[in-house]
């Protein structure tokens, strides 16, 4: 999918963790209003906004206590700005899955657990250190901190991620400043193989049903297809999609369609 997005040449291999130190790719973001704008105006140059996609491997359970390459990965992840998370939704013995089989359902419980874990721990110890000060210091902000600590913490206690609580104006910039990763917005990315993408398997339909029940939003792609299409030029993802019966919608970044 990465390599699909980016025109890039990261490895993808079958086995777990082939992915070590993450890839990086900046994706022009193609507009056609933004085409037909500067035809009109003529201006010396024309700079499309972009957008840089940071693949990282999968969490593996005990990713937030350092299981697998846990501690690393998590910590790539909360520099982003919101978070495509892939799920697998085909059935191919031929590629294995790190936990044996296929389950979005438990895919995703494992590693939005890990994500909550993880975000659980950095603001425990930053709640248990201003609440300490709070108690001997007659300091506003000190206090300010400790609550806005603790109103996030409840909510992580309670099994939500940290974009479900509501913060007022002096509470928001403490909380964004620990760049939480359960504060991110998520796309789920449901990875079909070719004949899911005719007809919706049983698995898209229970991601979409998770998505839903967190106000997520789901998009269905095949990454095998999307990768061959990537090679192809503009023209000729026309021509492949047409005869593949499928929408324009699924070409590379560098067709408007996507």
């Amino acid at each position: 999918m990465f390599n699909a997005l980016t025109s890039a040449k990261a490895e993808a291999a079958n086995y777990p963790f082939c992915t070590i130190d993450p890839n990086v790719g900046v994706v022009t973001v193609p507009d056609e209003r933004m085409d037909k704008i500067a035809k009109i105006v003529g201006p010396e140059k024309v700079v499309p906004t972009t957008i840089e996609f940071v693949d990282i491997a999968g969490l593996v359970e005990g990713a937030s206590k350092g299981e697998g390459l846990g501690n690393q990965f998590l910590g790539h992840i909360r520099q982003t700005d919101a978070i495509i998370h892939v799920v697998r939704c085909f059935d191919d013995p031929n590629i294995i899955h790190v936990a044996g089989g296929v389950n979005p359902l438990r895919d995703i419980d494992i590693i939005n657990t890990e994500l909550l874990l993880a975000d659980m721990d950095s603001v425990e110890k930053k709640y248990t250190k201003s609440e300490k000060v709070a108690r001997t210091v007659n300091d506003l902000k000190v206090k300010l901190e400790a609550a806005a600590y603790k109103k996030v913490l409840d909510v992580l206690h309670a099994g939500k991620p940290a974009r479900s609580v509501t913060l007022n104006d002096d509470e928001k910039p403490i909380i964004r400043e620990m760049h939480l990763i359960t504060s991110k917005p998520v796309l789920y990315l449901a990875n079909v193989d070719e004949a899911g993408l005719k007809t919706k398997n049983d698995w898209v339909k229970i991601v979409e049903k998770r998505a839903a029940e967190e106000n997520n939003a789901v998009v269905e792609i095949c990454g095998a297809l999307e990768a061959e299409i990537a090679q192809l030029t503009r023209e000729e993802q026309k021509e492949f999609l047409k005869e593949m019966g499928l929408p324009s919608r699924l070409a590379c970044p560098h067709s408007a369609g996507l």
